[in-house]
């Protein structure tokens, strides 16, 4: 199991470029070994964060990229709650993504059928993989401790098989969801959470220092052989004890 890095900026606004920045380096390492950048992605601030960083970098080309979606809420892709949707009106639009690199969900289906229909993609996307190996997971946290659609207490959390598990009953609206399970995000070749604001302190504390031990789920991402960063900014990182790296604006990670 890679190390752990825990990096902590003075805020969102610091962490955004070197976030961007992480993700182009990923993807250069990627192509260069099999031609391919393959990057799941995950809803919250990291749209916004993702939107207004990617776009602005010099000599940005995505058409060798394969993008798919860690979770996804199952509501039209207009509705302001899809992942997707918001994705493809702040970043898809600015980007060189193909259309054939980017993998949606079919929100038109029942929830069951959806995360099938899903599954099917991915294995088409990752022949040859018992689960999905991809380059790069981004992922956030809930106060709550969840990442993912993968909520504290829930059964998917002890989910083995599926690629892509259905949640009907999620606590957090709307209730019907697809997620990606744990044995794919920990097959993952990177994983980066980013977590900021005071509202994550608490439940950042628990994860990092209490470990699988505290229960939440995002404790219980530890790519099998892969790196695992946490990109967080002060006011999250406010209750931490453990060592921790320290950047400011301009760094690389």
């Amino acid at each position: 199991m890679a190390a752990r890095r825990v990096v902590v900026f003075p805020s969102s606004a610091e962490l955004g470029p070197v976030l961007a920045h992480l993700v182009t380096s990923q993807a250069e390492k990627a192509i260069s070994s099999r031609g391919r950048f393959t990057l799941g992605l995950s809803g919250g601030s990291l749209v916004s964060m993702l939107s207004k960083e990617l776009p602005v970098l010099p000599d940005l080309d995505c058409s060798k990229w394969v993008v798919g979606f860690c979770d996804e809420r199952l509501v039209s892709f207009d509705d302001p709650e899809s992942t997707y949707g918001l994705y493809k009106n702040q970043l898809f639009s600015k980007v060189n993504i193909p259309d054939c690199g980017i993998l949606a969900i079919n929100s038109c289906l029942p929830v069951n059928e959806c995360a099938e229909d899903y599954t099917c993609k991915l294995k088409e996307a990752f022949p040859g993989d018992s689960f999905p190996v991809f380059d790069l997971l981004l992922l956030g946290m809930g106060p709550d401790g969840h990442t993912c659609s993968l909520f504290p207490g829930h059964p998917l959390l002890e989910e083995t098989e599926k690629i892509v598990a259905p949640i009907s009953d999620s606590p957090k609206p709307p209730p019907q969801r697809v997620t990606m399970t744990f044995p794919v995000v920990n097959s993952a070749r990177c994983v980066a959470f980013v977590s900021t604001g005071g509202s994550k302190a608490p439940v950042l504390k628990e994860v990092l220092e209490a470990g699988e031990g505290s229960g939440f789920p995002a404790a219980r991402v530890l790519p099998t052989s892969g790196e695992l960063f946490w990109l967080v900014d002060e006011p999250a990182a406010a209750s931490l004890t453990i060592q921790v790296e320290r950047l400011g604006s301009g760094a690389k990670l």
